[in-house]
């Protein structure tokens, strides 16, 4: 796997989804050229308008794969590559086979794949089509939220070295998959510590309500 492109954007005002509304986002973002710093818990340059829902360690950066992008090019009759507000574009794997804990080595910085993407509406004001977090969701494409575990510099053009997640570690998409579409088997999100923690306690109130808990497969 490799980096085609980093990315960073700052919040900018832009119309609202309802008439004579603006919101702040930051989900625009313009590719930068050699060498980014990636800092505790963003790159610098990038910054997130709404740091309850967006940004934070959990949230560092964002990827988003080429292999994503062409389904979408071939779905849509072709995008803006950065619609999806994406840090990091990679090639050369299928990011929803990551696993939750895995780690990736890019340069000299070290970051842990820690959930996928939920959308919000901002994705749909970014692609100018406000059906489009519901798109996302049934496309079961949600890119990686990596966090930070090392300090250092990302270029385009970097290779990715990636090591192992725990054994038996959920893939983004299985995460994704369950929490939108197959509630059912919300004990299965108990086995991945390295998950944010609302993951837990959504899954635990999910079979407190009376939904059986699953072994592992």
């Amino acid at each position: 796997m490799k980096i085609l492109t980093v990315a960073v954007g700052r919040p900018r005002d832009v119309a609202g989804p309802r008439p004579g509304e603006t919101t702040s986002t930051a989900i625009w973002k313009e590719p930068v050229a050699g060498p980014v710093e990636v800092g505790p818990e963003n790159l610098v340059g990038d910054e997130q308008a709404d740091r309850r829902n967006h940004g934070g360690p959990e949230k560092s950066v964002y990827a988003y794969g080429e292999e994503d992008l062409a389904w979408w090019r071939a779905e849509l009759g072709g995008i803006d590559d950065l619609v999806f507000g994406q840090n990091l574009t990679t090639a050369g794997r299928d990011l929803r086979d990551a696993r939750i804990g895995e780690r990736w080595r890019i340069g000299t910085a070290e970051l842990e794949v820690v959930q996928p993407r939920i959308p919000c509406f901002k994705l749909g004001m970014r692609a100018g089509d406000p059906t489009m977090p519901r798109r996302f969701v049934a496309a079961d494409r949600p890119g990686v939220y990596l966090r930070v575990t090392r300090t250092g510099t990302i270029t385009a053009e970097d290779t990715v070295d990636v090591t192992d997640g725990p054994d038996g570690a959920p893939t983004v998409a299985e995460v994704f998959g369950i929490y939108h579409h197959h509630r059912d088997r919300a004990a299965r999100l108990l086995d991945a510590p390295g998950l944010p923690s609302w993951y837990h306690e959504w899954a635990r109130k999910r079979l407190g309500s009376g939904e059986r808990r699953l072994s592992r497969d």
